[in-house]
Order: structure tokens, then C-alpha cells, then sequence
């Protein structure tokens, strides 16, 4: 016999508060393990495929790794440090972006920008502010990110742990449904089950758009000769998971780049437009439908609100358990909606539930 409701809410209500205790306590020292079951569930469906090709897992997952080691070192030595010096370009040469915007401004619309002209000094204002603050955070994210400890946390152990959890993934998994509570295991698997395949489209399918558009944007907007191509494809490709957002924010700024480095230049110009109506035709008729399917399951909106909350919440470590938490929490939530509009308390005593709504 189950036990009574009030008390099943009780020890899950325990359960839910010493989760979100144990993330704020203990912050950024889960971050390595954090990310490393990010990797191996990521991973997990390739170690299934190679499994079902005839290797065993041990062999299936030292190939993963392999192939993730040199993939890493070629990051390492070609791209990361191209994107990161980019990146420090942009942020110095903010404002001398905006002073060019503002002659050309002042060419087309000289009563606009007038000597004490409001928009001209927030135009003035916005480019130095871009370069002491853009600067200041780069600087310190990268100073941060060099310090031994972090290196060795994210160069060492995430891979560690990644490589063990992959390799006991389906043990784990195995493990737990042996712990699950007799009485409720079969409602459990079954919104585990739509957990996961919401976590699959997105992370899975999303993260692989995100990386196939990012790496798309970045080399043909390098081979146009966009200066800060490589930065600018990359965050394009980054906040892709946000729908149209990534392309119309890439967009916007690649032309207005392109605007001032090939003015009269307008075949380059369009190239650089039309790279992201590609990228946008490209993720909507191809990668989408069949990376991630019709129906992810998780709103933009609900998505944003999330990481937004967590972030705040619990810093960095927050935002990276912000996608399954709120995935969690929106099967659970249909789950009871379905529950809820077949029950008396939608219907009332005057309109019994039909069969459907049972």
C-alpha cells in the first residue's frame, strides 16, 4: 500500500530543498563533476551506436575518448586562441566603430549628431563603455580561467569523470530503477522517459545545431574576409538554441561590421547577408527537422526564465543543471495538467470524466 499523499509530498519536498542546498553550498566544487555528466550523457547514444556496431563498451568509450582528445588539441592550437584574441580586438576597437558610425552619420545626417547633440554622445558614451567594461570582464574571464586550479579542474578532471560515467552509464541508470519506490516505478520510468527524450532534443539536438551553424557562420564569414568573422560566427552560433535570435543578433552585427569595412564593396556586403539567410534556411529546412524534431518540449521563453532564476541562484553551476531542471519540472507539469482535466475538479459533479480524460 502506497503511502498516504501529505507524506509523499513530504519526503519529496525534503528531497527537492536538500538538492537545492547542496547547489548552493557547494557551487562551483561540483562544477567538473557537473560537466562531465553533461559530456557522458551527451556522448551516451554515440557509445550506444558503437556497442551496436560490435564493440564492447570499454572499446567504445576509449574511441570516444580518442577522438575527443584530438578534436580538443586541435581546438587548443588553431581555433581557441584566434577566437580569443578576436574577441579582444572587438572589445578595443569599440570605439572607433562607433566613431566611424558617427561620421557616417554626420555625412548623411548632419543634423543629428550636432556638436552637443545627445546622440552623439551616446554614441561617444556606448563605445568607451564597451572597451573599459567589455575589456574588464574579458580580461577577467581569462585570467580566471588560466589560474592552475581551474585548468586543472576542467582539463583534468571533467574528462575523468566523463570517461567513467560514459563507460557506467548504463549501469547507473540500471542501478537507480532498482531503487526506484515499487509502488510508483512505472509512473516514474514513464516521465523519466519523456524527460530524457526532451533533454535529447535539446541538448543533443540543439547543441549539435548550435556547433554545426557556429562553425558555418565563423569559416565563411572568415573566408568572405570579415574582420572578427571567427567571434561573430561563433556567438551566432552560440545563442542559436533561442530561436531566430542568433541569426537576426549575428546578423545585425556582421552587416553593420561588413557596413563599415566594405563600404561600396556592396557584392561583399551581400555575401555577408546572405551567409546567414543560408544558415537560416539551412537550420530551418534541414538541421532542425531532423536534428531536433517538431516538438522539443522546453519554451524559449520557460528556457530563458530558467537560467535566468538558476543563474542567479547559483552562479554558473546553476545555469548548467538550469535545461534539465526545467525540463524536470515541465513533463511533470503536463503530467499533471493530464491528470488535472480528468479529474472531478476540472469536470465537476455534473460532467463525469469521459474514457479519454481517464
Amino acid at each position: 500500500m502506497a503511502l498516504p499523499v501529505r507524506d509523499q509530498m513530504k519526503y519529496w519536498g525534503i528531497a527537492a530543498a536538500v538538492f537545492m542546498a547542496m547547489l548552493w553550498w557547494l557551487g562551483d566544487v561540483i562544477l567538473p563533476f557537473v560537466l562531465g555528466g553533461a559530456v557522458a550523457y551527451f556522448l551516451d547514444p554515440v557509445a550506444d551506436r558503437l556497442q551496436r556496431a560490435g564493440l564492447s563498451r570499454a572499446a567504445a568509450t576509449a574511441a570516444i575518448t580518442i577522438a575527443a582528445l584530438v578534436v580538443f588539441v586541435i581546438m587548443a592550437l588553431l581555433v581557441v586562441p584566434t577566437l580569443i584574441n578576436q574577441s579582444l580586438a572587438l572589445v578595443d576597437t569599440a570605439p572607433q566603430l562607433f566613431r566611424n558610425l558617427q561620421a557616417f552619420l554626420t555625412e548623411k545626417f548632419p543634423q543629428l549628431l550636432d556638436e552637443g547633440s545627445t546622440l552623439r554622445q551616446s554614441l561617444i558614451a556606448v563605445g568607451e563603455t564597451i572597451r573599459d567594461k567589455g575589456g574588464e570582464l574579458l580580461n577577467t574571464a581569462l585570467s580566471s580561467a588560466v589560474t592552475l586550479l581551474n585548468v586543472v579542474m576542467l582539463l583534468v578532471i571533467v574528462p575523468v569523470v566523463a570517461f567513467y560515467l560514459l563507460y557506467d552509464w548504463d549501469r547507473m541508470v540500471a542501478r537507480i530503477d532498482e531503487l526506484l519506490p515499487r509502488d510508483h516505478a512505472p509512473v516514474i520510468r514513464q516521465l523519466a522517459q519523456e524527460i530524457d527524450q526532451t533533454l535529447a532534443s535539446f541538448i543533443r539536438g540543439m547543441g549539435t545545431v548550435c556547433l554545426i551553424l557556429g562553425t558555418y557562420y565563423a569559416i565563411a564569414l572568415m573566408l568572405v574576409g570579415l574582420q572578427f568573422g571567427l567571434v561573430i560566427g561563433a556567438l551566432a552560433g552560440l545563442i542559436t538554441f533561442i530561436p531566430y535570435v542568433g541569426a537576426l543578433f549575428g546578423g545585425a552585427l556582421a552587416i553593420g561590421l561588413a557596413l563599415f569595412q566594405f563600404w561600396g564593396d556592396w557584392l561583399s556586403i551581400g555575401l555577408v547577408a546572405g551567409i546567414f539567410v543560408l544558415g537560416q534556411v539551412i537550420e530551418g529546412n534541414v538541421l532542425t527537422p531532423n536534428l531536433v524534431g517538431n516538438s522539443v518540449g522546453l519554451h524559449p521563453v520557460w528556457l530563458i526564465f530558467a537560467l535566468s532564476v538558476f543563474g542567479s541562484l547559483f552562479g554558473f553551476v546553476g545555469m548548467l543543471v538550469a535545461v534539465p531542471v526545467a525540463a524536470s519540472l515541465g513533463v511533470i507539469t503536463r503530467f499533471v495538467l493530464d491528470h488535472y482535466k480528468g479529474s472531478r475538479l476540472y469536470h465537476g459533479l455534473d460532467d463525469p470524466p469521459g474514457p479519454d480524460d481517464l
